[in-house]
């Protein structure tokens, strides 16, 4: 969780620079513009990379350190209260979720991908994932008796670590479907 955060981090910070250099002149070449599929320009002058009003990049900026915080604190052995760690895996399954609509969008709306946004939404998905398992192994989530041992024994047996790994392995087949090699 922490080396993912630190990586959505200095991804988030990238994209802010890029933003503010983007919001003085839209027309700026961007060093992770690439090709014509890898364009960060192309995504970030869009009105999906300022959803809120604001580049989108700016929630990493606030969110990951929170993340950090509660992973090198988690490393020391302190426990947050139950209902902390419940409402940090409900915020951060809503990241999820922003993080593949707008990858959705690039992808199907705009028509171009951006390296650091889809190093954020990697990092996110492994964020969440490591998150997820640690509420569940500390029994964080206030599932019932009977679901929390199944999700207990859902992780112990590998299971979650196979699904995530199934769910990475589909996102970069749509991708490659949807960009062919011109990705590379």
């Amino acid at each position: 969780m922490l080396l993912f955060a630190i990586v959505s981090l200095v991804a988030s910070a990238v994209l802010s620079i890029d933003a503010i250099k983007l919001a003085a002149d839209p027309g700026a070449d961007l060093a992770c513009s690439i090709n014509a599929i890898l364009d960060c320009a192309k995504v970030g002058t869009t009105w999906q990379a300022n959803v809120f009003g604001f580049p989108n990049a700016f929630l990493g900026l606030v969110s990951e350190p929170v993340v950090m915080t509660i992973a090198v604190a988690s490393l020391v052995m302190v426990r947050f209260p139950r209902w902390f760690m419940f409402t940090a895996n409900v915020c951060y399954l809503l990241g999820v979720i922003f993080a593949y609509w707008l990858l959705f969008q690039s992808s199907f709306v705009i028509g171009a991908l951006c390296p650091w946004c889809l190093t954020v939404t990697l990092s996110t998905t492994f964020v969440f994932s490591s998150m997820t398992q640690w509420n569940i192994l500390e029994n964080n989530l206030f599932l019932s008796p009977s679901a929390q041992e199944k999700a207990v024994a859902f992780v112990k047996g590998g299971w979650f670590t196979i699904v995530l790994i199934g769910w990475l392995a589909l996102v970069i087949f749509i991708e490659v479907l949807k960009f062919g090699f011109q990705i590379i």
